[in-house]
């Protein structure tokens, strides 16, 4: 069964966008491994808490990675 996992800010996608990720990251699995996996494919996007995710031991929040921009 493929599975793929995202994990995001909390509060930076909409419903939309999530279910795009989820449509989108099927279709990528069935072109590379045929329609039959369609069924079997599972797609889970997670929201992660705002400070609640790091980069080489430095914990982001939203406003530091706005900063960096």
């Amino acid at each position: 069964m493929p599975f793929a996992n995202y994990k995001f800010p909390e509060g930076t996608l909409t419903s939309e966008q999530k279910e795009d990720i989820i449509l989108r990251t099927t279709a990528m699995f069935v072109d590379f491994f045929g329609e039959g996996v369609r069924p079997y494919t599972m797609v889970l996007v997670d929201e992660v808490v705002d400070g609640g995710y790091g980069r080489a031991g430095e914990t982001l929040t939203i406003a530091k990675m706005q900063k960096q921009r």
